[in-house]
């Protein structure tokens, strides 16, 4: 319930059911992230590898609480996953973006620049045809390939 108290203070992240962040913590744990402090959950990254792009990491969500914001947990989350992901493959990672959240637009692609890979955008799911005009159009990012496959990722 900790992933779930924690998205759900984390606008404007879509909440999941528990079960679903039970799933993405049990099945999906190699390819998802926290961070603890003080015993309680400040961040997470989950995500998973796309099974037909197995060298493709699809970022699910991000979230960082409001009390450990702007110290660059995010990114440190970021980079120990694709270190960690590295010699399974993953040469790219891909999420999606709605226009809305600067927060994620702003950390991705502050993340693509830290690691010298190019970022590339493209629509994934539209406003109008896939959520009835409901949700925001959703941006698909692509970025890579990274460094890190060579094994040096970058830190700043």
């Amino acid at each position: 319930m900790a992933l779930q108290r924690l998205v759900h203070i984390c606008s404007p992240l879509d909440p999941n059911s528990p079960y679903c962040n039970l799933l993405q913590c049990s099945h999906f744990q190699s390819t998802s992230i926290g961070a603890i402090k003080n015993g309680d959950l400040v961040g997470s990254v989950t995500g998973y590898a796309i099974p037909e792009r197995s060298d493709t990491l699809f970022v699910w969500q991000v979230a960082v609480h409001p009390s450990a914001r702007g110290h660059g947990l995010a990114r440190t989350m970021l980079r120990n996953l694709l270190k960690r992901m590295t010699p399974q493959g993953i040469r790219y990672i891909e999420t999606s973006i709605t226009p809305g959240n600067e927060a994620s637009l702003r950390l991705f692609k502050g993340f693509a620049t830290e690691q010298q890979a190019d970022m590339v955008r493209s629509v994934m799911f539209e406003q109008a045809l896939h959520f009835e005009g409901a949700h925001e159009t959703e941006y698909l990012f692509r970025i890579g390939p990274f460094a890190a496959a060579s094994g040096s990722l970058t830190q700043d």
